[in-house]
């Protein structure tokens, strides 16, 4: 009866304790902007820096997949090494700026029906495998406030997809898009298409990058 007891206790402590430091595993699944994530002053970069300088880097996991030129049905068809074989707790969709962007600056893209479609087919499959499921709306194709940015129609039109499939599937939304619209409006006054939180309209500078940490730990730190 002794043992017994003994053996529930240490039982019961192994498991206490296994709950205990359980690191939460995060991927940031998109294109070219989250691959340059992962360098020297990219956003997952600044994100694993504060979690040391907290002490929670045995908290949490920051996984960077980004693949530049990358669209929503490539990331559809990589998941499975990707992602899925790492077995994540969190992943983070960044994908859009080039379903919008090659439409103009390759000729290709994807239209709005087929990215709903492969964006769906993304969050089903990763909610199977009981993955938290965070969505990010793509930030900008230019940083002009008056609307006169080549691409913000489809930008906004594509952004309002992901709202909606956030919606529809329970997902939380890291909304770069209005974040990113709200931060040139008080900060852009001379109505430039970058260098406020872009390079070239689209891919981070310091100042973004750290802008996009700061949201994205927001959303995934709790």
């Amino acid at each position: 009866m002794k043992y017994l007891k003994l053996l529930s206790l240490s039982l019961l402590f192994f498991m206490v304790t296994s709950f205990q430091s359980k690191t939460t595993k995060v991927i940031f699944f998109g294109d070219s902007i989250t691959q340059a994530g992962v360098n020297k002053g990219g956003y997952i970069t600044l994100m694993q820096e504060e979690l040391k300088s907290k002490g929670l880097e045995d908290k949490y996991e920051l996984i960077g997949a980004g693949i530049g030129g990358n669209k929503i049905y490539d990331l559809y068809l990589r998941m499975e090494d990707d992602v899925l074989s790492k077995n994540p707790d969190v992943v983070v969709l960044f994908v859009g700026v080039n379903d919008v962007w090659h439409k103009a600056s390759h000729g290709t893209g994807t239209d709005a029906d087929k990215f709903q479609k492969f964006y769906q087919a993304v969050i089903e499959k990763l909610q199977k495998q009981n993955i938290k499921v965070l969505l990010c709306t793509p930030a900008a194709i230019g940083e002009k406030t008056d609307h006169s940015n080549q691409q913000d129609g489809d930008l906004n039109e594509y952004s309002k997809i992901i709202r909606g499939l956030a919606e529809k599937n329970k997902c939380e939304v890291i909304d770069l898009r209005k974040d990113f619209l709200a931060y040139n409006l008080n900060n852009n006054s001379e109505n430039k298409d970058r260098g406020i939180l872009t390079t070239d309209r689209v891919h981070l500078n310091a100042t973004g990058n750290r802008f996009v940490a700061d949201k994205m730990w927001a959303a995934v730190i709790k």
